[in-house]
């Protein structure tokens, strides 16, 4: 099994009401980015926000209107990965997610992707790749400054199947740029909507209604094509000559087709997380299995990262059952505050289907809950910092894991 780490540099209060200055939030990440690395985690993943969480609170539409503080700190993946390449000597670096819809959408990113890694890969006894992580975004507030609104009362109606086939669009001329190609945007798929795009009957008649007004029809259509939202001549980003052997792409979305799409541009692996139901954890391995690019080698399952919360307990002076108590105690303290920030109530049954996919307790109950768990071929992407500002507890929960859960687990190596 392989061990990869998220840091999530979430300014928000932790359980005790602290929130961290912005130079202390990034002093903390930083440290733990070094011990990381001197643990042997496999690959760092940051993740990556836009925009104030706190202003979007006073939007006509707010995402996420009861969240405290700030949900990421971390807006230029690029810069925060330099510094974290810089400090560290074997660990590698990853987004988890970067969105390809923000921060000028998909042609600036993969511009990003090419400069940095023609940078990075100067030295040619360079190894250690760069995971770009992509998505459409955490949080939808983020890519709206950016353009990606309804344009029209079909799109307003269409809206939250859209959205998906904007990503869709996005994701192809991103993934086409970092090949090198030559692109245009009469070269992309056009993106069509029909029944299937929908959940309901309702909501396509929804769509096929705001059309017919709209455009002037004389019956429901059984589809419906949209405007490309990216409209572009031929391009083709520099720098060109990069190491292209230094990048791994992964997918941050669940949708089947997606995940088929994007691999027949280049090998793209796809993100879970572990509250994902086990079959839909298999059925995305056995769709991998046919249809991830043959460049990528042979599908295996650590090509796709699972985020696994982990509150282990290894303080001294402590029982191993007080251990097992502190442990869930911190759990649920944290995933209160959690849900609390998302919906502004606490819902006890959320919170205990939550710490049922987080590994919770001493290090032999946490080495006992992965062995159950997970397929040992797995890669578990381990947070460590949820809702937790003391940066030197959660150095020795790092340092625990790794000295004494990672090595049981996997027979001692």
């Amino acid at each position: 099994m392989r061990f990869d780490i998220f840091f999530s540099i979430s300014q928000t209060p932790d359980t005790s009401g602290h929130t961290p200055s912005e130079s202390e939030m990034f002093n903390n990440f930083f440290e733990q980015v070094e011990l990381a690395d001197k643990l042997g985690f496999g690959v760092g993943w940051v993740a990556q926000a836009h925009l104030s969480t706190v202003v979007q609170k006073r939007n006509s539409r707010p995402v996420v209107p009861h969240y405290p503080g700030e949900v990421g700190l971390c807006t230029d993946f690029f810069q925060v990965a330099s510094h974290m390449f810089a400090r560290t000597e074997r660990m590698e670096v990853g987004s988890a997610v970067m969105s390809i819809l923000a921060s000028g959408g998909p042609i600036a990113q993969a511009e990003r992707v090419g400069a940095f890694l023609a940078l990075h890969g100067m030295d040619p006894s360079e190894s250690r790749r760069l995971h770009i992580g992509f998505s459409a975004g955490r949080f939808e507030f983020m890519a709206r400054p950016y353009g990606i609104v309804p344009r029209d009362a079909v799109e307003e109606a269409a809206w939250p199947a859209l959205r998906g086939q904007v990503f869709a669009e996005a994701s192809e001329v991103f993934l086409r740029l970092l090949n090198g190609e030559v692109v245009s945007s009469d070269m992309i798929l056009p993106t069509i909507l029909t029944r299937s795009n929908f959940r309901s009957d309702e909501d396509w008649r929804g769509v096929q209604e705001a059309a017919v007004s709209l455009r002037g029809l004389d019956s429901p259509p059984d589809s419906i094509e949209i405007a490309r939202r990216y409209e572009f001549e031929e391009i083709k980003t520099i720098p060109q000559e990069w190491r292209r052997e230094l990048l791994n792409l992964v997918l941050g979305s669940h949708d089947p087709n997606l995940q088929v799409e994007v691999n027949k541009h280049r090998p793209v692996q796809v993100f879970n997380l572990s509250i994902t139901p086990p079959h839909i954890i298999e059925e995305t391995h056995d769709r991998f299995r046919k249809h991830y690019h043959p460049d990528g080698g042979a599908w295996e399952r650590s090509m796709m990262p699972r985020t696994t919360m982990v509150f282990v307990n290894d303080e001294e002076g402590l029982t191993p059952n007080e251990q097992n108590d502190a442990a869930m105690e911190e759990a649920r303290a944290a995933l209160s505050t959690y849900w609390n920030a998302l919906e502004g109530t606490i819902d006890p049954a959320k919170i205990e289907r939550a710490t049922d996919n987080a590994v919770i307790g001493n290090v032999d109950s946490v080495c006992e809950q992965i062995l159950e768990r997970f397929h040992p071929e797995d890669r578990l992407m381990c947070w460590f910092d949820f809702f937790n500002h003391d940066s030197e507890r959660v150095q020795r929960n790092m340092a625990a894991f790794m000295t004494k859960v990672a090595p049981r687990v996997n027979g001692g190596v």
